[in-house]
Protein backbone atom coordinates (compact mmCIF):
# COMPACT_ATOMS: atom_id res chain seq x y z
CA UNK A 1 0.00 0.00 0.00
CA UNK A 2 1.36 3.43 -0.61
CA UNK A 3 0.33 6.46 1.51
CA UNK A 4 -0.16 7.98 -1.57
CA UNK A 5 -3.85 8.07 -2.87
CA UNK A 6 -4.22 5.95 -6.15
CA UNK A 7 -6.30 6.27 -9.34
CA UNK A 8 -10.40 5.87 -8.89
CA UNK A 9 -10.66 2.51 -11.05
CA UNK A 10 -12.57 3.36 -14.33
CA UNK A 11 -15.08 0.51 -13.36
CA UNK A 12 -15.85 1.44 -9.52
CA UNK A 13 -19.33 2.83 -9.30
CA UNK A 14 -18.68 3.21 -5.41
CA UNK A 15 -18.92 6.94 -4.40
CA UNK A 16 -16.19 8.73 -2.49
CA UNK A 17 -15.90 9.82 0.94
CA UNK A 18 -16.46 13.59 0.90
CA UNK A 19 -13.92 15.36 2.27
CA UNK A 20 -15.46 18.28 3.98
CA UNK A 21 -13.79 18.54 7.99
CA UNK A 22 -11.43 21.40 8.69
CA UNK A 23 -8.32 22.20 11.03
CA UNK A 24 -10.25 23.42 13.29
CA UNK A 25 -13.19 20.90 13.57
CA UNK A 26 -11.10 18.21 14.12
CA UNK A 27 -9.58 19.81 16.94
CA UNK A 28 -12.72 19.64 18.26
CA UNK A 29 -13.20 16.33 17.55
CA UNK A 30 -10.13 15.35 19.28
CA UNK A 31 -11.01 17.27 22.51
CA UNK A 32 -14.53 15.73 22.09
CA UNK A 33 -13.19 12.30 22.46
CA UNK A 34 -10.76 12.64 25.01
CA UNK A 35 -12.93 15.05 27.83
CA UNK A 36 -15.77 12.95 28.92
CA UNK A 37 -17.69 12.15 31.72
CA UNK A 38 -14.39 11.15 33.65
CA UNK A 39 -13.35 14.22 33.71
CA UNK A 40 -16.26 14.78 36.29
CA UNK A 41 -15.70 11.56 38.04
CA UNK A 42 -11.24 12.01 38.26
CA UNK A 43 -11.37 14.28 41.18
CA UNK A 44 -12.56 11.98 43.89
CA UNK A 45 -10.91 9.04 42.37
CA UNK A 46 -7.51 10.11 41.90
CA UNK A 47 -7.50 12.05 45.34
CA UNK A 48 -8.67 8.73 47.07
CA UNK A 49 -6.18 6.87 45.74
CA UNK A 50 -2.98 9.36 45.77
CA UNK A 51 -4.64 12.13 48.33
CA UNK A 52 -2.98 15.37 47.16
CA UNK A 53 -0.41 13.93 45.02
CA UNK A 54 -3.21 13.53 42.37
CA UNK A 55 -2.92 17.32 41.42
CA UNK A 56 0.75 16.55 40.00
CA UNK A 57 -0.18 12.68 39.25
CA UNK A 58 -2.60 14.76 36.62
CA UNK A 59 -0.67 16.65 35.17
CA UNK A 60 2.45 13.65 35.22
CA UNK A 61 0.02 11.85 33.05
CA UNK A 62 -0.61 14.42 30.89
CA UNK A 63 2.86 14.66 29.81
CA UNK A 64 3.18 11.00 29.57
CA UNK A 65 0.11 10.47 27.41
CA UNK A 66 2.39 13.00 25.06
CA UNK A 67 4.40 10.70 24.14
CA UNK A 68 1.86 8.63 22.70
CA UNK A 69 0.30 11.76 20.97
CA UNK A 70 3.38 12.26 19.57
CA UNK A 71 3.61 8.82 17.79
CA UNK A 72 0.03 8.91 16.46
CA UNK A 73 1.06 12.81 15.40
CA UNK A 74 3.83 11.34 13.17
CA UNK A 75 1.87 8.09 11.54
CA UNK A 76 -1.15 10.12 11.26
CA UNK A 77 1.20 12.73 8.88
CA UNK A 78 1.66 9.69 6.26
CA UNK A 79 -1.83 9.04 5.58
CA UNK A 80 -4.96 10.62 4.17
CA UNK A 81 -6.91 7.84 4.56
CA UNK A 82 -9.50 6.54 7.22
CA UNK A 83 -8.21 3.93 9.78
CA UNK A 84 -5.68 5.69 11.97
CA UNK A 85 -4.25 2.77 14.01
CA UNK A 86 -5.32 0.01 11.80
CA UNK A 87 -4.09 1.73 8.76
CA UNK A 88 -0.62 2.71 10.44
CA UNK A 89 -0.07 -1.03 11.21
CA UNK A 90 -1.00 -2.48 8.73
CA UNK A 91 1.48 -0.41 6.77
CA UNK A 92 4.27 -1.34 8.67
CA UNK A 93 3.61 -4.70 10.13
CA UNK A 94 1.73 -6.02 7.03
CA UNK A 95 -2.16 -7.31 7.33
CA UNK A 96 -2.42 -9.43 10.16
CA UNK A 97 -1.71 -6.97 13.12
CA UNK A 98 -3.27 -4.25 10.95
CA UNK A 99 -6.48 -6.04 11.08
CA UNK A 100 -6.39 -7.29 14.99
CA UNK A 101 -5.08 -3.56 15.90
CA UNK A 102 -8.11 -2.28 13.81
CA UNK A 103 -10.51 -4.71 15.00
CA UNK A 104 -9.20 -4.25 18.83
CA UNK A 105 -9.89 -0.05 18.33
CA UNK A 106 -13.18 -0.94 16.91
CA UNK A 107 -14.20 -3.17 19.91
CA UNK A 108 -13.06 -0.40 22.31
CA UNK A 109 -15.26 1.82 20.70
CA UNK A 110 -18.39 -0.27 20.33
CA UNK A 111 -17.95 -0.84 24.71
CA UNK A 112 -17.51 2.38 25.26
CA UNK A 113 -20.29 4.51 23.68
CA UNK A 114 -22.60 1.39 25.02
CA UNK A 115 -21.24 2.04 28.47
CA UNK A 116 -22.02 5.78 27.76
CA UNK A 117 -25.27 5.36 26.89
CA UNK A 118 -26.29 3.44 29.46
CA UNK A 119 -25.01 5.81 31.89
CA UNK A 120 -26.91 8.71 29.83
CA UNK A 121 -29.88 6.56 30.80
CA UNK A 122 -29.28 5.89 34.52
CA UNK A 123 -27.80 10.27 34.71
CA UNK A 124 -31.94 10.92 33.45
CA UNK A 125 -33.43 9.27 36.34
CA UNK A 126 -32.41 12.26 38.51
CA UNK A 127 -35.28 14.17 36.54
CA UNK A 128 -37.21 11.36 35.48
CA UNK A 129 -36.97 8.41 37.83
CA UNK A 130 -38.61 5.88 35.29
CA UNK A 131 -35.72 5.81 32.82
CA UNK A 132 -34.48 3.10 35.24
CA UNK A 133 -36.45 0.13 33.57
CA UNK A 134 -38.32 -0.29 30.88
CA UNK A 135 -39.67 1.35 28.18
CA UNK A 136 -38.77 4.78 29.39
CA UNK A 137 -35.23 3.26 30.07
CA UNK A 138 -35.55 2.02 26.14
CA UNK A 139 -36.31 5.46 25.00
CA UNK A 140 -33.55 7.09 26.49
CA UNK A 141 -30.83 5.15 25.34
CA UNK A 142 -32.37 4.61 21.80
CA UNK A 143 -34.06 7.84 21.00
CA UNK A 144 -30.33 10.06 21.27
CA UNK A 145 -28.66 7.43 19.57
CA UNK A 146 -30.93 7.67 16.50
CA UNK A 147 -30.68 11.21 16.60
CA UNK A 148 -27.07 11.24 16.42
CA UNK A 149 -26.96 8.23 13.86
CA UNK A 150 -29.55 10.54 11.68
CA UNK A 151 -26.88 13.30 11.93
CA UNK A 152 -24.06 11.32 11.07
CA UNK A 153 -25.56 9.42 7.78
CA UNK A 154 -26.52 12.96 6.48
CA UNK A 155 -22.98 14.05 5.97
CA UNK A 156 -19.86 13.99 8.24
CA UNK A 157 -19.61 17.74 8.14
CA UNK A 158 -22.97 18.00 10.22
CA UNK A 159 -21.71 15.41 12.29
CA UNK A 160 -17.76 16.72 12.89
CA UNK A 161 -19.83 20.03 13.60
CA UNK A 162 -22.30 18.71 15.94
CA UNK A 163 -19.20 16.85 17.77
CA UNK A 164 -17.63 20.57 17.70
CA UNK A 165 -20.62 22.06 19.17
CA UNK A 166 -21.10 19.33 22.02
CA UNK A 167 -17.09 19.80 22.27
CA UNK A 168 -18.31 23.84 23.04
CA UNK A 169 -20.92 23.27 25.87
CA UNK A 170 -18.82 20.53 27.25
CA UNK A 171 -16.01 22.91 28.37
CA UNK A 172 -18.12 25.88 29.09
CA UNK A 173 -19.02 24.26 32.74
CA UNK A 174 -15.34 23.37 32.97
CA UNK A 175 -13.99 26.22 32.77
CA UNK A 176 -17.02 28.26 34.75
CA UNK A 177 -15.68 25.55 37.27
CA UNK A 178 -12.34 26.69 36.91
CA UNK A 179 -13.35 30.40 36.83
CA UNK A 180 -15.01 30.62 40.30
CA UNK A 181 -12.79 28.31 41.89
CA UNK A 182 -9.32 29.32 41.87
CA UNK A 183 -9.90 31.91 43.77
CA UNK A 184 -11.50 30.23 46.64
CA UNK A 185 -8.63 27.62 46.67
CA UNK A 186 -7.50 26.79 50.52
CA UNK A 187 -3.75 25.66 49.73
CA UNK A 188 -3.28 24.06 52.82
CA UNK A 189 -5.94 21.22 51.50
CA UNK A 190 -3.07 20.74 48.57
CA UNK A 191 0.24 21.81 50.31
CA UNK A 192 2.45 19.84 51.85
CA UNK A 193 2.24 16.96 49.61
CA UNK A 194 2.27 13.68 51.41
CA UNK A 195 3.71 10.53 50.00
CA UNK A 196 0.92 8.90 48.61
CA UNK A 197 0.14 4.94 49.69
CA UNK A 198 2.42 2.91 46.82
CA UNK A 199 -0.36 0.36 47.11
CA UNK A 200 -2.60 2.28 44.37
CA UNK A 201 -0.48 3.31 42.57
CA UNK A 202 -0.99 0.86 39.52
CA UNK A 203 -4.72 1.43 39.80
CA UNK A 204 -4.25 5.41 40.21
CA UNK A 205 -2.08 4.99 36.65
CA UNK A 206 -4.90 3.27 35.06
CA UNK A 207 -6.93 5.45 35.84
CA UNK A 208 -5.18 8.32 34.52
CA UNK A 209 -4.07 6.36 31.63
CA UNK A 210 -7.81 6.37 30.29
CA UNK A 211 -8.74 9.27 31.88
CA UNK A 212 -6.47 10.73 28.78
CA UNK A 213 -7.20 8.68 26.14
CA UNK A 214 -9.79 8.88 23.06
CA UNK A 215 -6.88 10.96 21.27
CA UNK A 216 -6.50 7.47 18.82
CA UNK A 217 -9.58 8.07 17.29
CA UNK A 218 -8.79 11.55 15.82
CA UNK A 219 -7.62 10.38 12.29
CA UNK A 220 -10.43 7.73 12.15
CA UNK A 221 -12.08 9.76 9.74
CA UNK A 222 -9.34 10.89 8.07
CA UNK A 223 -10.84 10.03 4.50
CA UNK A 224 -12.86 13.01 4.72
CA UNK A 225 -11.10 15.67 6.45
CA UNK A 226 -9.57 18.54 4.53
CA UNK A 227 -6.20 18.52 4.76
CA UNK A 228 -5.81 15.22 7.24
CA UNK A 229 -1.43 15.21 6.98
CA UNK A 230 -1.01 18.47 8.26
CA UNK A 231 -4.33 18.87 10.50
CA UNK A 232 -4.13 15.58 12.11
CA UNK A 233 -0.86 16.28 14.16
CA UNK A 234 -1.72 20.13 15.01
CA UNK A 235 -5.12 18.40 16.22
CA UNK A 236 -3.70 16.30 18.64
CA UNK A 237 -0.95 18.69 19.94
CA UNK A 238 -3.65 21.02 20.98
CA UNK A 239 -5.90 18.55 22.28
CA UNK A 240 -3.22 16.93 24.87
CA UNK A 241 -2.10 20.80 25.87
CA UNK A 242 -5.79 21.94 26.11
CA UNK A 243 -6.77 18.81 28.17
CA UNK A 244 -3.75 18.56 30.57
CA UNK A 245 -4.21 22.52 31.39
CA UNK A 246 -8.10 21.64 32.24
CA UNK A 247 -7.86 18.42 33.90
CA UNK A 248 -4.78 20.04 35.99
CA UNK A 249 -6.72 23.25 36.91
CA UNK A 250 -9.91 21.26 38.07
CA UNK A 251 -8.41 18.31 40.33
CA UNK A 252 -6.14 21.93 41.71
CA UNK A 253 -9.94 23.26 42.68
CA UNK A 254 -12.05 20.17 43.72
CA UNK A 255 -8.53 19.42 46.05
CA UNK A 256 -8.56 23.09 47.19
CA UNK A 257 -12.16 23.78 47.57
CA UNK A 258 -13.50 20.09 48.79
CA UNK A 259 -12.03 18.99 52.52
CA UNK A 260 -13.74 15.40 51.18
CA UNK A 261 -13.14 15.04 48.30
CA UNK A 262 -12.01 11.07 48.23
CA UNK A 263 -14.84 10.20 49.96
CA UNK A 264 -17.22 11.43 47.30
CA UNK A 265 -16.71 8.59 44.67
CA UNK A 266 -19.99 7.74 44.35
CA UNK A 267 -21.34 11.10 44.16
CA UNK A 268 -20.67 14.79 41.79
CA UNK A 269 -17.63 16.45 43.24
CA UNK A 270 -17.60 19.07 40.76
CA UNK A 271 -21.15 19.89 41.28
CA UNK A 272 -20.91 19.63 44.99
CA UNK A 273 -17.75 21.73 44.76
CA UNK A 274 -19.86 24.10 42.45
CA UNK A 275 -22.80 24.57 45.09
CA UNK A 276 -20.61 24.93 48.07
CA UNK A 277 -18.80 27.89 46.06
CA UNK A 278 -22.01 29.81 44.47
CA UNK A 279 -24.81 27.46 45.06
CA UNK A 280 -27.76 24.93 43.78
CA UNK A 281 -27.33 26.65 40.13
CA UNK A 282 -24.42 26.08 39.92
CA UNK A 283 -24.40 22.78 40.86
CA UNK A 284 -26.88 22.41 38.45
CA UNK A 285 -24.78 23.58 35.55
CA UNK A 286 -21.96 21.08 36.35
CA UNK A 287 -24.69 18.12 36.25
CA UNK A 288 -26.06 19.52 32.87
CA UNK A 289 -22.09 19.58 32.15
CA UNK A 290 -21.66 15.67 32.89
CA UNK A 291 -24.83 15.34 30.73
CA UNK A 292 -23.72 16.95 27.53
CA UNK A 293 -20.13 15.16 27.86
CA UNK A 294 -21.64 11.71 27.87
CA UNK A 295 -23.73 13.11 25.11
CA UNK A 296 -20.83 14.38 22.78
CA UNK A 297 -18.58 11.51 23.59
CA UNK A 298 -21.50 8.91 22.05
CA UNK A 299 -21.83 11.54 19.32
CA UNK A 300 -18.04 11.47 18.48
CA UNK A 301 -17.64 7.77 18.98
CA UNK A 302 -20.46 7.43 16.09
CA UNK A 303 -18.60 9.61 13.74
CA UNK A 304 -15.15 7.66 14.36
CA UNK A 305 -16.05 4.36 15.71
CA UNK A 306 -17.65 3.43 11.76
CA UNK A 307 -14.66 4.61 10.03
CA UNK A 308 -12.84 1.61 11.33
CA UNK A 309 -15.72 -0.75 10.27
CA UNK A 310 -15.96 0.85 6.90
CA UNK A 311 -11.87 0.47 6.60
CA UNK A 312 -11.97 -2.92 7.68
CA UNK A 313 -14.70 -3.79 5.28
CA UNK A 314 -13.27 -2.33 2.44
CA UNK A 315 -10.20 -4.16 2.90
CA UNK A 316 -11.82 -7.94 3.03
CA UNK A 317 -12.90 -8.31 6.41
CA UNK A 318 -16.75 -8.86 7.17
CA UNK A 319 -20.10 -8.17 5.20
CA UNK A 320 -19.26 -6.25 2.13
CA UNK A 321 -22.09 -3.80 2.43
CA UNK A 322 -20.22 -1.90 5.41
CA UNK A 323 -17.75 -0.92 2.62
CA UNK A 324 -20.62 1.17 1.49
CA UNK A 325 -20.66 5.02 0.52
CA UNK A 326 -24.28 6.62 0.49
CA UNK A 327 -24.46 8.08 -3.25
CA UNK A 328 -26.37 11.58 -1.38
CA UNK A 329 -24.72 12.24 1.21
CA UNK A 330 -20.93 10.35 1.06
CA UNK A 331 -20.84 8.94 4.03
CA UNK A 332 -20.61 4.97 5.26
CA UNK A 333 -24.25 5.10 6.08
CA UNK A 334 -24.09 1.36 6.57
CA UNK A 335 -21.21 1.37 8.53
CA UNK A 336 -22.46 4.14 10.82
CA UNK A 337 -26.33 2.71 11.17
CA UNK A 338 -24.57 -0.97 12.10
CA UNK A 339 -22.71 0.74 14.86
CA UNK A 340 -25.99 2.32 16.03
CA UNK A 341 -27.53 -0.55 16.23
CA UNK A 342 -24.75 -2.99 18.12
CA UNK A 343 -24.02 -0.15 20.90
CA UNK A 344 -28.13 0.12 21.16
CA UNK A 345 -28.18 -3.79 21.88
CA UNK A 346 -25.43 -4.20 24.17
CA UNK A 347 -26.46 -0.91 26.09
CA UNK A 348 -29.67 -2.44 26.71
CA UNK A 349 -28.63 -5.72 27.60
CA UNK A 350 -26.01 -4.72 29.50
CA UNK A 351 -23.57 -7.39 28.42
CA UNK A 352 -21.23 -4.71 27.17
CA UNK A 353 -20.16 -4.61 31.14
CA UNK A 354 -17.57 -7.64 29.91
CA UNK A 355 -16.68 -5.65 26.93
CA UNK A 356 -16.14 -2.54 28.53
CA UNK A 357 -12.89 -4.52 30.44
CA UNK A 358 -12.06 -5.74 27.28
CA UNK A 359 -11.48 -2.19 26.12
CA UNK A 360 -8.41 -1.63 28.54
CA UNK A 361 -6.61 -3.80 27.12
CA UNK A 362 -7.82 -3.17 23.56
CA UNK A 363 -6.87 0.72 23.51
CA UNK A 364 -3.08 -0.61 24.62
CA UNK A 365 -2.75 -2.47 21.99
CA UNK A 366 -3.69 0.39 19.28
CA UNK A 367 -1.03 2.48 21.07
CA UNK A 368 1.35 -0.62 21.27
CA UNK A 369 1.22 -1.19 17.90
CA UNK A 370 1.18 3.11 16.46
CA UNK A 371 4.26 3.55 18.79
CA UNK A 372 5.95 0.59 17.07
CA UNK A 373 4.98 1.47 14.03
CA UNK A 374 6.60 4.99 13.54
CA UNK A 375 10.03 4.03 13.28
CA UNK A 376 9.32 1.37 10.25
CA UNK A 377 6.76 4.01 8.51
CA UNK A 378 9.51 6.79 8.90
CA UNK A 379 12.17 4.69 7.11
CA UNK A 380 9.44 3.42 4.53
CA UNK A 381 8.30 6.78 3.79
CA UNK A 382 9.64 9.69 5.65
CA UNK A 383 11.69 10.41 2.77
CA UNK A 384 8.73 10.57 0.45
CA UNK A 385 7.44 13.47 1.61
CA UNK A 386 9.01 16.86 3.16
CA UNK A 387 6.18 18.10 4.92
CA UNK A 388 6.26 14.94 7.22
CA UNK A 389 5.56 15.28 10.81
CA UNK A 390 8.71 13.88 12.15
CA UNK A 391 9.63 13.58 16.09
CA UNK A 392 12.96 14.99 17.64
CA UNK A 393 15.25 11.95 19.17
CA UNK A 394 15.18 9.13 16.02
CA UNK A 395 13.51 6.16 18.18
CA UNK A 396 13.68 7.91 21.47
CA UNK A 397 10.00 8.90 22.00
CA UNK A 398 8.52 6.06 20.37
CA UNK A 399 10.61 3.80 23.07
CA UNK A 400 9.22 5.66 25.84
CA UNK A 401 5.57 5.62 24.36
CA UNK A 402 6.37 1.29 24.22
CA UNK A 403 7.68 1.33 27.79
CA UNK A 404 4.99 3.51 29.00
CA UNK A 405 2.53 0.78 27.29
CA UNK A 406 3.87 -1.91 28.49
CA UNK A 407 4.08 -0.58 32.25
CA UNK A 408 0.15 0.08 32.12
CA UNK A 409 -0.39 -3.71 30.38
CA UNK A 410 1.71 -5.21 33.54
CA UNK A 411 -0.48 -3.45 35.78
CA UNK A 412 -3.67 -4.66 34.23
CA UNK A 413 -5.66 -7.40 36.52
CA UNK A 414 -6.14 -10.71 35.00
CA UNK A 415 -9.82 -10.24 34.20
CA UNK A 416 -8.31 -7.74 31.41
CA UNK A 417 -5.71 -9.88 30.40
CA UNK A 418 -8.40 -12.33 29.51
CA UNK A 419 -10.75 -10.33 28.26
CA UNK A 420 -8.29 -9.04 25.69
CA UNK A 421 -6.85 -12.48 24.72
CA UNK A 422 -10.49 -13.09 23.73
CA UNK A 423 -10.87 -10.45 21.48
CA UNK A 424 -7.88 -11.21 19.88
CA UNK A 425 -9.24 -14.83 19.33
CA UNK A 426 -12.17 -13.90 17.96
CA UNK A 427 -10.41 -11.48 15.50
CA UNK A 428 -8.24 -14.09 14.44
CA UNK A 429 -11.19 -16.05 13.43
CA UNK A 430 -12.78 -13.14 10.99
CA UNK A 431 -8.98 -12.31 9.85
CA UNK A 432 -8.82 -15.94 8.25
CA UNK A 433 -12.15 -15.64 6.74
CA UNK A 434 -11.12 -12.90 4.67
CA UNK A 435 -12.49 -11.97 1.11
CA UNK A 436 -10.88 -10.65 -2.10
CA UNK A 437 -10.59 -7.04 -1.56
CA UNK A 438 -12.72 -5.10 -4.20
CA UNK A 439 -14.51 -2.04 -4.37
CA UNK A 440 -18.27 -2.41 -3.93
CA UNK A 441 -20.86 -1.43 -5.78
CA UNK A 442 -24.23 -0.90 -6.20
CA UNK A 443 -25.74 2.72 -4.79
CA UNK A 444 -27.32 3.10 -1.45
Amino acid sequence: MSPEPGPTPKHATQPSLRRAVTRWEIVGLSLNDVIGSGVYLLPAAAAALLGPASLWAVLLAGFAVLMLVLCFAEAGSHFDEPGSAYVYTREAFGDFVGFEVGWMTWLARIASVASLTNGMAQALTFLWPATAAGLPRLLAITLPLALIVWVNVTGVQYGARLSVGLTIAKLLPLLFFIAIGIWAVDWSLVFPMPTPDTAGLAEAAALLLFAYAGFENTAAAAGEFKNPRKDVPFALMTMIVVVTLIYTLVQLVALGTLPDLASRQEGAPLADAATLLVGAWAGLIMTAGAAISIGGNVGSSLLNGPRYLYALAKDGYGPRLLARVHTRYQTPWLAIVTQGVLTAILALSGSFTQLAMLSIVARLATYIGTAAAVPVLRRKHGGRREDAFVLPGGPVIPILALLLCLAFLASANMGNLIAGAIGLAVGLAIYFTRRSPAVPGGAA
